[in-house]
């Protein structure tokens, strides 16, 4: 085998474990590194698929630490507000229902300009708004310098939402 960086001279056995004793890891640094416990997990579990001996007992279940989960405190209102923050630029689509119909397909296709659809919504009944397709509101339009606009007249709480979704 050759050194790609020089190919005339070729790469002895030694020069492989010399290369590798010096990426090992030093005394206690391998017993804090869970990726070095992992592997050496996994090498053991592959050795012990070879081997034809009786199969070890179940690995114990231990008991999570304070590494991986935060124990809950008096502060996690302020780490809560927080939270919330990285959410406020997320995009939401906002959508307003003036109503709905259903058509058949040769209906649709008779369609033209100029034709009126006539909607299930009545003149002057409060118009749906939804946030990513869920009720949360309903509004009236209105006009405000040449450019329609829906002002929120009722916030729909969780249990209405879920009566309407029973009709």
């Amino acid at each position: 085998m050759t050194d790609p960086n020089k190919p005339d001279q070729p790469i002895s056995d030694d020069d492989w474990a010399s290369a590798m004793s010096e990426q090992a890891p030093e005394g206690d640094a391998a017993e804090e590194d869970p990726w070095a416990a992992a592997m050496a997990e996994q090498e053991a579990a592959e050795q012990a698929e070879d081997d034809p001996t009786p199969e070890p007992e179940p690995p114990v279940a231990k008991a999570a630490s304070e590494e991986l989960f935060r124990p809950l405190s008096g502060e996690s209102g302020a780490t809560a507000a927080r939270d919330l923050e990285m959410i406020m630029d997320i995009p939401v689509k906002l959508t307003v229902e003036l109503g709905r119909t259903k058509l058949t397909i040769k209906q649709l296709l008779e369609l033209a300009q100029g034709s009126v659809i006539e909607l299930e919504g009545l003149a002057g009944e409060p118009m749906d708004i939804l946030i990513n397709g869920y009720l949360i509101a309903q509004g009236e339009v209105v006009v405000v310098e040449d450019k329609y606009g829906i002002r929120i007249t009722e916030i729909i709480t969780p249990s209405e939402r879920i009566h309407k979704l029973n009709r």
